[in-house]
């Protein structure tokens, strides 16, 4: 069996992880208290102790809303970002997570191309972030980033991701709030977690790919399918008119790659998500 080394394994997508691949892999996940990824010393020394195969980076300090000390927020996820490149003589391979922000979400990102990365330098500290890992990544040989666009599933944090937000407010009868709408391409958490086993198992062909399904899909169409599901007529409530940028990526590179994959059905994953929130939402 692989040993998996996995980086922010507490977070949304970390979480998911360690559930969906416990069960193939020998999994380390230590929580900041068992491994400082911003200490240099310590890393070397976690990567001296454990015999690895892949590290799959989810780690990102504050995540993509910090507002606040940004620019202390984009130093340390460079560092942890330098920590784990700094000992890729100790492990085979790297997954590294990027982002569509990479692009510069500053402006509308539509069906975007990997090769049409560095026209434009992002904005905002998080984008910028993962604009430099991608740039140091270019020269590297055993490292892969797959770079998410829209993304949902169990263990979001409700609180600030609209689908998951919109179900909880629906099943708590409250209204669903859309701060403007705007088309995203939306990838279900399981479907990704096979995408990732698949690079771990297989060496890829390139280091950059665009994680979409190649649909887009607006917010207010989720909110009424999440109204047809919950046989509800929740109120829905668009704060400003017209569409924010969109956020979508062409994603032929990852297809030509994963030649016999599927995605999930964009319903059959809301339906398994709801579902999910009904019997676990006391809990939100």
């Amino acid at each position: 069996m692989k040993t998996i080394f996995i980086t922010g394994a507490g977070g949304f997508i970390g979480k998911n992880l360690k559930e969906q691949l416990g069960s193939k892999y020998i999994l380390l996940t230590p929580s900041h208290r068992e491994l400082d990824l911003l200490d240099s010393k310590a890393v070397a020394q976690f990567f001296t102790k454990n015999k690895i195969d892949v590290v799959i980076n989810c780690a990102a300090v504050g995540g993509s809303r910090v507002e606040e000390h940004v620019e202390s927020a984009l130093s340390m996820n460079l560092k942890i970002f330098f920590n784990l490149l700094k000992n890729k003589d100790k492990y085979k391979k790297m997954i590294h997570l990027g982002s569509g922000a990479e692009y510069d979400k500053s402006k509308p990102i539509i069906r975007v191309k990997e090769e049409d990365f560095g026209k434009s330098i992002p904005q905002d500290a998080y984008g910028f972030f993962k604009y430099l890992c991608s740039k140091y990544i270019e020269n590297e040989k055993n490292v892969v980033s797959l770079r998410i666009f829209g993304m949902f599933g169990k263990y979001e944090d409700h609180r600030y991701r609209f689908i998951s937000n919109a179900i909880v407010n629906s099943l708590k009868d409250r209204p669903i709030d859309i701060r403007q709408n705007v088309f995203f391409d939306y990838v279900y958490i399981d479907d990704f977690v096979k995408i990732v086993d698949y690079f771990i198992i297989r060496k890829a062909k390139l280091k950059f790919y665009n994680i979409g399904t190649g649909k887009k899909i607006d917010l207010v169409t989720i909110a009424h399918k999440i109204n047809e599901i919950s046989n509800k007529k929740t109120k829905i409530i668009i704060k400003n008119k017209g569409l924010n940028n969109e956020y979508t990526c062409n994603n032929k590179n990852l297809i030509s790659e994963l030649k016999n994959f599927k995605f999930d059905l964009f319903d059959n994953s809301l339906n398994k998500l709801y579902s999910w929130y009904k019997q676990y939402g006391k809990r939100t």
